[in-house]
């Protein structure tokens, strides 16, 4: 996983589906591409507790404030970079 405090200066879905592909990644033990990023995150066993860790790691790496509600909105990655996308804009 990449050094969180390194925010990118791009908001496109796809570096930002790849890098959650890596944090769930680096959660679950598996390799990155191992990871649909169609299949909801409890699937790889990810629970609230890892949920709320994700919102901490994204907060951290895009500087802004993500509700875990959002997590539970859009279970996949897909989705949940696809949501993500218009915020990280909008900063």
């Amino acid at each position: 996983m990449s050094d969180i405090t390194d925010r990118p200066g791009t908001t496109d879905a796809a570096e930002i589906r790849e890098w959650l592909r890596g944090c769930v990644a680096v959660y679950v033990r598996i390799p990155a591409e191992d990871i649909d990023t169609d299949l909801p995150m409890s699937e790889y066993g990810l629970d609230s507790v890892y949920v709320l860790s994700l919102c901490a790691d994204i907060e951290d790496r895009y500087g802004i404030e993500v509700e875990p509600t959002l997590l539970w909105d859009h279970p996949a990655i897909g989705p949940l970079a696809d949501a993500l996308t218009p915020l990280l804009a909008d900063r």
